[in-house]
């Protein structure tokens, strides 16, 4: 009943927060003499401020329209190339010249870890200009009606290796964050059955692959608590009315409270350095909060059986790395991979997959040939770092590209051994 008590109160607050809607614009409207005065925007930034801390924030748009290719500006369109209940596959499909050389086959893997895939939306967009890029866009569970069925680790990677199938031959995927592992498994299993359709390259962001190494405060959690205190504490019903409604989840909202509790005081100064932005009328630094917390607020809902396996089989058992991992029944086997290019990537101050978590995937695939094997360590960054931001586009970006580019299919008969390494720091 914590879940429909959850929905309950928030539209308890609906009355407030349409009164206190109504009290910003009031404040606000520059016909309004108040809206000048510092007391004025206090009471228009105190308003906003309670709306937006009680909203339920729904799914953001990618709003990509625009990309440069060959140093012109072309229209992006969104289009849904593949659909499942628990997934779309979503392409951005660019208005290149006819007849031009194709660009690699992107697949870009986003997490299902209670952020919709517009959470990556600055990787999208850096990767557009270079790639035909493809994005999984995950359902939120309680928006599937049970009629559909369940969705767990298994479902994961059997939906990965159908995109895969889908895009054809010579693609190149990217997984960010928590589905380097379905990934990584996906791929062993393709290799492992010889399919023709096995990604070019593989790249994993930030991924906890080994949990041992450097372990998080997220790890030791897991550790700790074990599954049992997962599935007595965490798991709940989908309220009515919602279309999933009784649908075993894993609440979006308890997803946010952790990630926010583990850097309460940077969320408490950015709310209160918002409120001072609004009064001081400093609209561009509380455009940029707005804009961040826009989509950090918004989460979804995991199917429970999703959750809980990967809880267990990640970060509890530590399976993969173990070579205990199984899909329905088949031992998944890393080592099985040859033909695929392998990219780690990993962010010096990453609170979420400690350093060497992700690197340990090259360990785990010894029959990939040397010269496919990279590596690189990005400075002075975490965990959001690794996929998003300055330093990404900058320094992550060409590597990514240059790796795709040189290991595709048709290009790799020429490539030369080559190291990708870690930008030193500056004194």
């Amino acid at each position: 009943m914590f879940y429909q008590l959850y929905e309950m109160n928030h539209a308890a607050l609906q009355p407030a927060r349409v009164y206190a809607d109504a009290v910003r614009l009031f404040y606000s409207n520059p016909l309004n003499p108040l809206a000048h005065t510092p007391w004025g925007r206090s009471i228009a930034a105190t308003a906003e401020l309670f709306e937006r801390t009680t909203r339920r924030y729904g799914k953001p748009a990618f709003g990509l329209s625009k990309t440069v290719v060959d140093w012109k500006s072309v229209d992006v369109t969104e289009k849904t190339v593949w659909s499942k209940p628990f997934c779309n596959l979503i392409r951005f499909e660019r208005a290149v010249a006819p007849g031009r050389k194709p660009d690699p086959k992107l697949l870009i893997v986003a997490p299902m870890s209670g952020h919709y895939a517009t959470l990556l939306r600055g990787t999208v967009e850096a990767m557009l200009p270079h790639a035909d890029v493809h994005i999984t866009d995950w359902t939120d569970a309680r928006m599937v009606p049970l009629a559909e069925g369940g969705f767990d680790l298994d479902n994961y990677i059997d939906y990965v290796i159908e995109i895969l199938h889908a895009m054809g031959p010579d693609t190149h995927v990217m997984a960010v964050c928590q589905p380097s592992v379905p990934v990584l498994a996906a791929v062993a299993l393709m290799e492992t059955r010889g399919d023709p359709f096995v990604p070019s390259t593989m790249t994993l962001m930030g991924g906890p692959i080994d949990t041992r190494r450097n372990p998080t405060a997220v790890n030791i959690l897991a550790q700790e608590k074990g599954i049992d205190w997962f599935r007595d504490n965490v798991i709940m019903q989908a309220p009515w009315p919602v279309a999933g409604f009784g649908r075993e989840v894993y609440p979006g909202f308890l997803q946010l409270s952790g990630f926010m509790g583990m850097n309460l005081d940077r969320h408490i100064t950015a709310h209160k350095d918002f409120f001072v932005h609004l009064v001081k009328h400093d609209g561009d630094n509380a455009e940029k909060h707005r804009d961040f917390y826009d989509e950090y607020l918004a989460v979804m809902d995991l199917t429970a059986e999703f959750y809980l396996q990967t809880v267990d089989t990640v970060f509890v058992r530590q399976a993969l790395p173990k070579g205990e991992m199984t899909h329905r029944g088949t031992r998944v086997d890393p080592s099985a991979i040859r033909n695929v290019a392998l990219f780690t990537v990993e962010g010096e101050n990453d609170d979420i997959s400690g350093l060497g978590q992700t690197k340990a995937a090259h360990d785990l695939c010894p029959n990939i040939p040397a010269d496919r094997h990279a590596h690189y360590m990005q400075p002075a960054v975490g965990h959001y770092g690794v996929f998003n931001g300055s330093r990404f586009r900058s320094e992550i970006v060409p590597r990514i590209v240059d790796f795709i580019t040189s290991y595709g299919r048709q290009n790799r008969v020429a490539v030369k051994p080559r190291l990708v390494r870690a930008a030193k720091k500056q004194a």
